[in-house]
């Protein structure tokens, strides 16, 4: 399988391009007209894929919505998976998550395991991805979800090692994520010392609210910020447009 998507994602990553993407979660997205709208103001938009996935998902959801976005859209649709269920073919590209900042064997290597077979057998591009959960605040989604705690936004030296040590492993792209609903985005900070730690793409998410917060993410070495959770609420992307 080709690596298209994640050739374009390090190409850009070489070239200073920066990128924002949408992630839609199948048991919040709207169907039918409504997805509609929703795909058409996100096609008008700056954004340069769309993400299909979310801590709750159920069983099926993820497959029917990539099929329904890919009807309405151009852009690249990455599955962004919770569990070996959410995965389709119709997608462009699947991040192929380990939950290396929690030591829960199951988000570590057990769900890859259920899942390899089926991806063997697909015609899809999975990209191995380094997945950190990052905060101090309020539990969130992911952190219940998963059962794991997240490094601390303190603590960029425990992320740098976290990162250094999956990039050896074999990891393609990190993926630094505050959380489902997460009232604080990651610090400047940790962003910059994980994208100066390790040459692979970086993926930032989790309490982005609006251009001005991508812009810091992106300036501090951030090549792909994820927004998610400010969508559901409104999907108002004037705010994600320079002032």
């Amino acid at each position: 399988m080709a690596n298209h998507w994640l050739d374009k994602l390090k190409a850009d990553r070489l070239e200073g391009r920066k990128r924002f993407s949408v992630l839609l979660d199948p048991d919040k997205t709207p169907k039918d007209i409504k997805l509609e709208h929703w795909i058409e103001e996100i096609n008008a938009s700056e954004c340069s894929d769309i993400l299909i996935g979310g801590s709750f998902l159920s069983s099926g959801n993820a497959s029917q919505l990539v099929s329904q976005v890919k009807k309405h859209t151009n852009l690249p649709v990455v599955i962004f998976p919770g569990s070996p269920d959410q995965i389709s073919e119709k997608a462009d590209a699947l991040l192929f998550l380990s939950l290396v900042s929690g030591r829960n064997a199951d988000l570590l290597i057990g769900r890859h395991v259920e899942a390899a077979p089926r991806l063997m057998a697909m015609d899809i591009e999975t990209v191995a991805t380094a997945y950190l959960l990052v905060g101090d605040g309020p539990l969130t989604s992911a952190a219940y979800i998963s059962q794991t705690l997240p490094i601390p936004s303190s603590k960029p030296e425990l992320a740098v090692a976290t990162v250094q040590a999956a990039v050896l492993l074999g990891m393609q792209v990190v993926y630094i994520d505050a959380g489902s609903g997460a009232g604080h985005p990651i610090p400047e900070k940790l962003i910059k010392a994980v994208s100066n730690a390790v040459d692979v793409p970086l993926i930032v998410g989790g309490g982005i609210t609006d251009f001005e917060g991508m812009e810091l993410a992106w300036n501090a070495g951030a090549d792909l910020v994820v927004l998610g959770t400010v969508l559901e609420k409104s999907l108002n992307f004037n705010s994600l447009s320079p002032s």
